[in-house]
């Protein structure tokens, strides 16, 4: 008697420095998850995004927090896919490895605004496109042009802001969607700076586990 072979998996991958995870990348992944119908979403710490000129926290510690501020989701999981491999930061990299592994499956790369509006300084960014599905989700008042990328890539581009996410996707072409389901605008920026002048409202933008790590082990004081 055959078996059913199993539908693949829905899997999306959110990389950064999440320093620190804050409630507005938790609202990303929960609301990412109802729109896209994700099986999984799986945070993915740089040990130091190489297109950022300030290194950031201690990866152990960003990995930490992420571990303790999705350590009720089920569904929701952090990768250390980038921490073990310091010596190849870029994010096409990591998406290489990450269709290896996982052949089977249908991956999103999530990215932000930022992310995609400075998109031509990533390493082989066009190629970047090609690997997997991608994922821009917008900030609360934040125009996303389009100018900047190739009419190859603009053509692959698919607006489900007030719209339903297509059911099937086509492997051989890759799409990027921009949504804007999440309508929470936190700065990991901001909260550094209350944290180090001593306001506490920062408190009320991170998760509890999380925040309490960061008083215990002076993160950013």
């Amino acid at each position: 008697m055959m078996t059913e072979e199993r539908r693949p998996l829905r899997i999306a991958f959110f990389g950064g420095s999440f320093d620190p995870p804050h409630l507005g990348h938790l609202a990303i992944a929960n609301a990412l998850m109802r729109q896209f119908e994700l099986d999984e979403f799986v945070f993915v710490p740089a040990y130091h995004a190489p297109h950022k000129r300030s290194a950031p926290t201690s990866v152990f510690d960003r990995y930490a927090m992420l571990c303790l501020a999705t350590q009720n989701e089920s569904q929701i999981s952090v990768s250390r896919i980038e921490i073990e491999m310091p010596q190849r930061p870029y994010s096409v990299e990591t998406l290489e490895r990450l269709t290896q592994m996982l052949p089977r499956e249908e991956i999103f790369f999530v990215m932000g605004a930022d992310s995609w509006r400075d998109i031509r300084t990533w390493r082989q960014w066009e190629r970047l496109f090609e690997l997997t599905d991608h994922i821009v989700v917008t900030r609360p008042g934040y125009d996303i042009e389009t100018d900047h990328v190739t009419k190859e890539v603009r053509e692959r581009i698919v607006d489900v802001r007030n719209a339903d996410v297509p059911v099937n996707t086509e492997a051989k072409a890759k799409k990027i969607y921009i949504t804007d389901a999440v309508k929470v605008d936190l700065s990991a920026t901001e909260i550094r700076k209350k944290i180090k002048e001593d306001d506490d409202s920062w408190r009320s933008n991170v998760p509890e586990s999380a925040a309490k790590y960061i008083i215990k082990y002076q993160i950013y004081s």
